[in-house]
């Protein structure tokens, strides 16, 4: 076995929160990271803010910032979230640095070399409205192999297909909503086609990737390897092109590199050599986790740039599936689009690894997060199982033994020999990413030294025998020291807590620290090690998800280049009289207002208005006429359906004014 690994994680996009779907990943890989070092491993966990991209090119201008503040600001965000969720990056970066811009020069320079670029003249969707070429994850449509609709302009999130997006039907620009023209332009391609049999050679290895991800790669084998477009026209936010006007590399040229480059930085500060110990060293292993949606991108271009530059192609490509929650797709509207902060609010961290782990196995089956099912996991398993045996053993031992362990009687020390007997067990379940059978096998070990525990009853047998209980209860504290061991991967914190009150003096534990036995040594009082999850938590997480969504769309919105629409669209408005016939607060928003409005030959329609603010009561708006836009589409919301929207206007939402009419304008009657 080698001894240096470098592992990474798929880079998270610099233009928006993390969220309970990104932190599968980060926590699988932080599991496993931690296991290896405490193997004696000299592992590190490299990863980055992807920070490149037409995405963040729009949304630095709506937000009228400069693209490199927006991509610190999120830098910075994620990398706390991380953190809380004690996820231990040897090195978190991003790929708009001097490293990445040279390594991808680096790359792009080896492809020419080999012969492997090729220009062609391609037609694009250009939008004219927004006048620019839309990339793929900006233009929407149905899928040209199986039809199915509000597709990306890349790939098919149903059949897996892949295409161009001039090849979707019924395509829109994901910006305005217009349909886009075709334009040519100029770009560059890698022939993926020359790297057929090396990748066909690296694939076919069953310890690269595992058989359920060879075959979502078949079919691609089986159409043939595309050339793949490396280029994107201005306006763009990245790295230009050597030698080329207005040409960028795109996103997914540059955001792999991004492993080599922040390796690099991290070498940079550990005194180490990028190319002598990492990607050009045959005995370094080198590992990316990934979810099924990027397969394509890890699998086949990626092996073929390290290829061409000569460089380590990986030893392992891990992918595991979505987060479902509540066996659905997350959702904003049903609060379940829950964020990493808005999680941090209500829960303890240790929850989510727990329970993560408890679901992830070695296979790229889709996990769900069951909110019952997650409060019953951590309550029975890990606070009344787990931790409470630390619970009684450790506050048995400093409240009426004064916080000094005994020895160990025969069978109690039969009972650590079998627990210890399983770390070969659990140690090649983690190794092999199969954390759901370790944590069973764990549970399996605290059931029966709580049974130990029960039957022995040192509580009991103090009053005969203070001697035998005392040895009992530092039995329990042994055992419940092994099993926080075999939990450190998935719990630090939880293993931190055991061995600060044990007085055990290393930084963490080893996992070899499974076979030393506590005897005859003063112990430190308990702490509370985690504390049941309260159902009224969950709720009130759901419900502050709701209400983010609902103050997302109803806030104020910073005008953009986006936002700009032509005379045609404008006219297209049709604003109507309409007199409020019931007004009344919504007793669960911060800002709203509903509102039966009469509009007279068009009939009743109900509203919900952000005007709370400035109407505190709104029984006073009775009665009077007012403009409504009564051509919306209908919006389903938390509270209701709205059917249609009130005009007013203000310098915020605590001073706004209704556009009112002259009460004699019937209701119904358009307004010009």
């Amino acid at each position: 076995m080698t001894n240096k690994v470098l592992v990474t994680s798929a880079l998270p996009y610099a233009n928006g929160p993390i969220h309970l779907g990104h932190l599968v990943e980060y926590i699988q890989t932080d599991i496993w990271v931690r296991f290896l070092k405490m193997m004696g491993r000299d592992a590190i966990y490299i990863c980055a803010d992807d920070a490149h991209g037409t995405a963040i090119e729009i949304k630095a201008n709506a937000e009228g910032i400069t693209p490199e503040k927006l991509i610190a600001r999120f830098r910075k965000e994620h990398y706390e979230d991380f953190l809380k969720f004690s996820i231990n990056f040897d090195f978190y970066g991003t790929t708009h640095c001097e490293e990445n811009r040279k390594w991808s020069e680096t790359l792009y320079r080896a492809q020419q070399r080999g012969g492997h670029i090729v220009s062609k003249k391609i037609e694009q969707t250009y939008c004219s409205t927004c006048k620019r070429f839309l990339p793929d994850r900006y233009v929407k449509g149905s899928c040209p192999n199986c039809g199915a609709e509000d597709q990306y302009g890349d790939s098919c999130e149903i059949c897996n297909s892949t295409y161009n997006p001039t090849d979707l039907n019924n395509a829109k620009c994901s910006i305005c909503g217009s349909t886009p023209a075709r334009k040519s332009s100029t770009h560059e391609f890698v022939r993926l086609s020359d790297f057929s049999d090396i990748l066909k050679e690296w694939l076919a290895n069953p310890e690269h990737i595992s058989e359920g991800v060879r075959r979502f790669i078949t079919q691609w084998l089986k159409e043939g390897l595309k050339d793949w477009d490396i280029m994107r026209d201005s306006p763009y936010f990245g790295f230009p092109v050597p030698g080329h006007k207005d040409k960028y590399f795109y996103v997914w040229l540059d955001a792999p590199i991004g492993y080599i480059s922040n390796s690099e930085r991290w070498c940079a500060q550990h005194n180490r050599d990028i190319k002598n110990d990492y990607w050009c060293n045959p005995d370094t292993e080198i590992y990316h986790f990934i979810g099924k949606d990027i397969i394509y991108f890890h699998t086949l271009f990626w092996p073929a740039m390290l290829y061409a530059e000569g460089l380590n192609m990986p030893t392992a490509v891990y992918v595991h599936g979505f987060l479902t929650v509540e066996g659905k797709k997350m959702s904003k509207s049903r609060g379940t689009f829950i964020t990493a902060k808005t999680y941090l609010e209500y829960l303890d961290p240790q929850y989510l690894r727990y329970y993560y782990a408890s679901k992830l196995a070695d296979n790229i089956d889709d996990i769900d997060l069951s909110l019952k099912d997650f409060e019953n996991r951590v309550n029975s398993e890990l606070v009344n199982k787990i931790a409470n045996l630390a619970s009684r053993a450790v506050s048995f031992v400093s409240k009426r033994f004064a916080g000094k362990l005994s020895t160990v009687d025969d069978t109690g020390l039969a009972l650590i020999k079998k627990a210890r007997e399983a770390k070969s067990e659990i140690a090649d379940l983690y190794r092999s990413r199969n954390y759901a059978a370790a944590i069973e096998r764990i549970c399996r070990l605290a059931d029966s030294a709580n049974l130990y525990f029960q039957e022995n009853a040192p509580w009991a047998l103090i009053k005969e025998n203070p001697e035998s209980a005392k040895r009992v209860c530092t039995a329990g504290v042994n055992i419940s020291r092994i099993l926080a061991i075999y939990l450190q991967p998935v719990l630090p914190d939880y293993a931190e807590k055991i061995r600060s009150m044990l007085n055990e003096k290393d930084d963490q534990y080893a996992w070899s620290d499974v076979d030393k036995l506590l005897e005859n040594r003063d112990i430190s009082p308990f702490t509370r090690l985690v504390e049941k999850i309260e159902e009224k938590k969950l709720k009130q997480m759901i419900e502050a998800s709701k209400e983010i969504e609902e103050k997302k769309e109803e806030g104020p919105k910073v005008p953009g280049i986006e936002d700009i629409i032509d005379i045609k669209k404008f006219i297209q408005v049709d604003i109507r009289a309409a007199r409020i016939a019931e007004a009344e607060l919504v007793p669960d928003s911060k800002k709203l207002l509903k509102l039966k409005i009469d509009l007279g030959n068009l009939g009743q329609r109900t509203v919900f208005a952000g005007i709370k603010a400035s109407f505190p009561e709104p029984g006073k708006l009775v009665g009077k006429t007012v403009a409504v836009i009564a051509n919306l589409e209908p919006r389903k919301m938390k509270f209701g359906t709205s059917e249609g929207m009130i005009l007013a206007a203000g310098k915020d939402d605590a001073h706004l004014s209704l556009l009112e009419l002259d009460p004699s304008v019937p209701p119904g009657q358009r307004v010009t």
